[in-house]
């Protein structure tokens, strides 16, 4: 206890050279000071101060693992010692309650929520394929746009929203469930601009009879069609393809997740029941980036 006692004080005290003090040989040659202060400097710049930590176990028979308030987030702070009471281990994480739910794949059958041939711009599960695969809640994430035979996501100079094919289209809802968020009334972007104020823009999730959570993003201003506590079935209409949020064009950013709070949440993989993938037809399937994707209705 003693040993994270000196971390916390150290590190709102910003004295990253005692925090490099405290660690062992081994662990100074992997992190030497510079590297051992762009990492904390970076922590309190996004993160702030530590202002409550409480011990949660031991993981892996080395590691004690700390839930830790700092003032912009809440972090598992993991510490491992040697005999020498040397810190010999130190990694920084988002905190996760471990009562929370672990879902692997969707056990719900699930359309897609468009009509037409639709493309994948980022899905799969590795960092080339898929940015979001960095991010807890949205690993499993699909961003998808309509492109035209040039691979053009716009039809002229991509200037203005309405030049997009997938602005104004209609999403639906993959499959029977329970309206439990809607963001509304956040604007759209002007193509290449982002607001980072409320990252997925005017938002809906739904949540399944198997209690996953289906979650939306990026909807038109002002287009959406249910509000929160209402039953959807499969295939009613959710509201419009739209360019809110962080998000840089009109698209559609689609995930699964195993609770509504994103801030806790751990994505789930995502199978369609059944779909044409480049002219292909397939049944239980991930889409993966550049898959063109289409379902009859």
């Amino acid at each position: 206890m003693a040993v994270a006692d000196r971390f916390e004080t150290y590190y709102n005290a910003a004295k990253n050279d005692s925090i490099f003090a405290m660690f062992s040989q081994e662990m100074q040659t992997a992190l030497p000071l510079n590297k051992t202060s762009d990492f904390l400097n970076g922590l309190r710049s996004q993160a702030g101060q530590i202002t409550a930590r409480s011990f949660v176990k031991y993981e892996n028979g080395t590691y004690a693992r700390y839930k830790t308030n700092f003032e912009r987030a809440l972090f598992a702070v993991n510490i491992s010692i040697d005999k020498n009471a040397k810190i010999n281990g130190l990694f920084v994480k988002p905190y996760t309650e471990e009562s929370l739910p672990k879902i692997q794949r969707n056990i719900t059958k699930l359309q897609l929520p468009f009509k037409g041939e639709w493309t994948v711009i980022w899905g799969g599960d590795t960092k080339e394929l898929n940015y979001h695969v960095e991010s807890v809640a949205q690993k499993n994430a699909f961003d998808i746009v309509i492109k035209d035979g040039r691979g053009k996501s716009f039809k002229t100079d991509g200037l203005a929203n309405e030049d997009y094919y997938a602005f104004g289209k209609e999403l639906y809802a993959p499959c029977d469930g329970e309206v439990v968020l809607v963001v509304d009334g956040i604007k759209d972007n002007l193509p290449g601009e982002f607001n980072p104020v409320y990252i997925p823009g005017n938002t809906i999730i739904i949540k399944t009879a198997n209690r996953e959570y289906l979650f939306f993003a990026h909807f038109k201003h002002h287009s959406i069609q249910v509000a929160e506590g209402q039953k959807v079935v499969r295939g009613q209409l959710l509201g419009l393809c739209g360019n809110s949020g962080n998000s840089s064009e009109p698209h559609l950013h689609f995930h699964i997740q195993n609770v509504e709070n994103m801030n806790i949440a751990t994505g789930v993989k995502c199978f369609f029941d059944a779909m044409e993938v480049n002219g292909r037809q397939k049944t239980d399937y991930s889409p993966v980036k550049n898959d063109k994707i289409k379902t009859e209705w």
